[in-house]
């Protein structure tokens, strides 16, 4: 179990939220998912449920949320992989300048950033503490690792001004999985993966907040903001 800092409650219950980064059950190959990794590694008399769905995009978390259970204490929600992925046939657009093509993921990331930020406050409107994910890059050994961290970029930088504007606290995903092992293919945690995840998220339950300040989970290490 991951240390934490300052008293942690008796009893408490995480959810999580979002797509596949936490459903990962398919790519695991009969190993540990990422769901029953955090509950080994959450504090004894805690809970936790899976309201992720393997493929959802942002605005699918508002449709999870309803589903809620009525004891939940924690929201950790990774989403925005799928809607970056949607966006990726713009690393083939034809451009005439290097402005252009920076216009054309500018307004990409405008579409993203309204989705999010619809997101962000409708966990906002739940009254609980919850954590969002950055969306991690693809392993190293991916030849287009280099273009997809860039791309990426645009995207990350909506959740991180989301997080830092409102407070939760952000588990940076593209500094947890920093292994070529953590992924079961280009897009999937694999159960190594998972398991840092899960310590990453455990790690949540053990932070106050205020509503104004975000903490970064980044591995083992946090980083108050």
């Amino acid at each position: 179990m991951i240390p934490v800092q300052g008293p942690v409650a008796s009893k408490g219950h995480v959810v999580l939220l979002g797509d596949s980064i936490f459903d990962n059950k398919a790519y695991v190959g009969g190993g540990p998912d990422v769901i029953s990794q955090l509950r080994g590694e959450l504090p004894p008399g805690w809970q936790a449920t899976l309201l992720a769905v393997d493929g959802d995009v942002i605005s699918g978390v508002l449709a999870q949320l309803r589903s809620l259970p009525q004891d939940a204490t924690h929201l950790v929600v990774s989403a925005g992989g799928n809607d970056a992925l949607g966006f990726a046939y713009l690393l083939a657009a034809p451009a005439g300048s290097v402005a252009e093509t920076l216009q054309l993921f500018g307004r990409a990331q405008a579409r993203f950033a309204t989705d999010y930020e619809a997101m962000a406050e409708a966990l906002e409107v739940t009254g609980l503490p919850f954590a969002v994910c950055t969306i991690y890059d693809t392993p190293a050994s991916v030849p287009e690792h280099r273009l997809i961290k860039a791309a990426l970029a645009f995207f990350n930088d909506c959740i991180t001004r989301a997080a830092f504007s409102r407070g939760p606290a952000l588990i940076d995903l593209r500094l947890i999985c920093d292994d070529d092992g953590d992924y079961a293919n280009s897009i999937e945690p694999s159960a190594q993966g998972g398991s840092k995840i899960a310590r990453a998220t455990a790690a949540v339950v053990g932070f106050r907040q205020s509503s104004r300040s975000s903490t970064v989970i980044a591995g083992v290490s946090v980083v108050p903001r």
